[in-house]
């Protein structure tokens, strides 16, 4: 198995598109944003925002994701009665072996991430578990025997305090924040609170595809009136149980440094810190750990050179914490879900489900076995 690329030219041309991306015009930002901001909202309702009429902004849409320079992408990991299990899993690679792990690896359906780093480890996976003893299965029974993986560390979230479908580019005026913001659903979020059955399951996975089809579409293929859909729907965002992102690629988005930080915040002052910390205009993702880094943060800077000044900016605001590790992504080999280039642009998308793998529960099951037979007699004569 290997990650698919877009075919391109090779030698001076290609080198020089990779230094140079192809800018977005002020519209493409605005359209990007509109869409974070209100991801079903009507395309009548996005070009009134926007000031452009209903087929503008949708090809410009299909210009933008034909190119791979912006997606949609929808995941849930509410598909099982518990709250599911978040864990940070670093992988370091045998020397020359980390493209191998990594395109194993990447249709997994419950990577949400999979980032190639700078520093103590090669890999950083983020990933969803109905249990702990799921995890302890994919890490000691498919991760663990890859060819090419030579060490794993996994810690677990106790707590995941924002994520990237939160983010903004930030691009719109006031008024139109608020003329989309007038179509997201007002009901309070109960995020991992349902678990889904299994015509919601099917549901899901026809909103993974492009969840801005219309209700009479998604009726349609599964066989449903438009009203089942729809009070689906309806519950499933009241229940915050659906993840919608709008993503642009990375080298386009005039945020090109994603950094990964690993701190320790005494427990006193954790909550506090934490409150402001998903405030900054440059946090993606922070989470609570269960490990010797009690916090793990994830920001878009704007430059490598910002990367010190950020972390000034930390240590200013919150002299009590302590930035113990730092890690730079490489290639953001996949993120919620969807696989990308060096350069961040969209490939495909992988939808996100529990992961299931019959090889590893019959080396599971194989090890319980041993286990209940306890050691091995003395030999007969």
């Amino acid at each position: 198995m290997s990650l698919s690329v877009p075919e391109s030219t090779g030698g001076p041309e290609r080198l020089l598109r990779a230094a140079q991306p192809v800018p977005l015009d002020e519209l493409d930002y605005l359209l990007i944003t509109a869409l974070q901001t209100s991801p079903r909202a009507e395309w009548a309702q996005i070009g009134k925002a926007l000031g452009v009429d209903a087929s503008t902004a949708a090809r410009r849409w299909n210009r933008l994701t034909e190119a791979g320079h912006a997606w949609l992408s929808c995941y849930t990991v509410a598909v099982g009665p518990t709250v599911p299990v978040i864990a940070f899993i670093e992988v370091d690679c045998a020397a020359g072996a980390l493209h191998e792990v990594a395109a194993e690896i990447a249709d997994d359906p419950h990577l949400i991430t999979i980032e190639h780093v700078t520093g103590a480890r090669d890999l950083v996976l983020t990933a969803a578990f109905p249990n702990l003893a799921a995890l302890g299965r994919y890490v000691g029974f498919r991760l663990g025997r890859l060819p090419g993986v030579s060490a794993t560390r996994s810690q677990t979230a106790t707590t995941v305090h924002t994520e990237g479908s939160r983010w903004r580019l930030d691009r719109l005026a006031p008024g139109s924040q608020d003329l989309l913001a007038k179509e997201r659903d007002p009901a309070p979020p109960r995020r991992g609170s349902a678990a889904l059955d299994a015509l919601d399951a099917r549901l899901y996975l026809l909103l993974s595809e492009d969840f801005r089809q219309p209700a009479a579409r998604l009726a349609e293929r599964l066989g449903v009136s438009p009203t089942t859909v729809r009070r689906r729907l309806d519950r499933m965002h009241r229940q915050d149980a659906l993840i919608y992102r709008c993503e642009v690629a990375r080298c386009l988005s005039g945020w090109p440094v994603s950094v990964t930080l690993w701190g320790i915040a005494p427990a006193a002052d954790a909550s506090r810190i934490v409150s402001q910390l998903i405030r900054m205009r440059e946090t993606r993702l922070c989470a609570s750990l269960t490990g010797p880094h009690n916090l793990m943060l994830a920001v878009w800077l704007r430059s490598a050179e910002d990367i010190g000044a950020f972390e000034a900016r930390l240590a200013d605001r919150f002299p009590e914490l302590t930035v113990a590790d730092r890690a730079v992504t490489l290639w953001p080999l996949k993120l919620a879900g969807h696989v990308l280039d060096p350069e961040g642009r969209h490939l495909r998308g992988v939808p996100v489900t529990f992961w299931d793998e019959p090889v590893a529960e019959q080396a599971e099951d194989a090890l319980l076995e041993r286990l209940r037979g306890g050691p091995a007699g003395p030999a007969a004569d």
